[in-house]
């Protein structure tokens, strides 16, 4: 029995019907749960003697409105963690969905494993998802003013402000985006005998 086998009977032993699935892929584990069992899944994946995940590795957000090209029919946005048991040396990926699309919501772990605080933020402040009992769930790589979420699939790529320096005001100003779409032709190039050929 390989040690994934064995990770793979303890979990199924020690979550049973809180599984949504357990996919095996390219040597790793992904653990998909309810939002409704995450946070006490993820508690029992630190406490049980016979997984002990001590450590969260990261945290992210994911927009799954694209995935597919499109023919994604599920949740819209997913949690997703990867955890690291030293004791037992063996990883384990956790996927959650958050349940309304408009407003994309899951419990913190940072109560859990510590390491969640500026990864939850992050993933509010990227794709709007909010970490139920996060006890400071502030932007963290935006403006204080930043409008959206930039992470998102429909996000627009030029944003939708953009700041310059004002010689006039002498301070940097905010203002619409300015950035016209133009269509760019590639220069071709058909030279009699280019690259010695007739």
């Amino acid at each position: 029995m390989t040690r994934l086998d064995t990770l793979q009977s303890a979990i199924e032993a020690r979550l049973g019907g809180q599984i949504r699935s357990l996919q095996r892929d390219r040597g790793e584990l992904t653990l998909v749960v309810a939002a409704a069992d995450y946070l006490d899944v993820c508690r029992r994946l630190r406490d049980d003697e016979a997984l002990r995940f001590e450590q969260l590795i990261d945290l992210c957000g994911v927009d799954y409105s694209t995935y597919g090209d499109g023919r994604h029919d599920g949740p819209r946005f997913a949690v997703v963690c990867h955890l690291l048991s030293v004791a037992h040396n063996w990883r384990l990926r956790v996927r959650t969905f958050c349940p309304d699309d408009d407003l994309p919501m899951v419990a913190s772990v940072n109560e859990i494993w510590n390491a969640a605080n500026w990864f939850e933020r992050e993933a509010f402040d990227l794709f709007g998802i909010v970490f139920e009992g996060h006890l400071d769930l502030r932007r963290i790589l935006t403006d204080y003013g930043f409008i959206g979420h930039p992470f998102r699939k429909d996000f627009p790529t030029t944003g939708h402000v953009e700041m310059r320096y004002d010689p006039e005001q002498r301070r940097v100003i905010y203002q619409p985006v300015t950035i016209e779409p133009r269509e760019i032709t590639p220069r071709v190039i058909r030279e009699e005998r280019y690259g010695g050929l007739h």
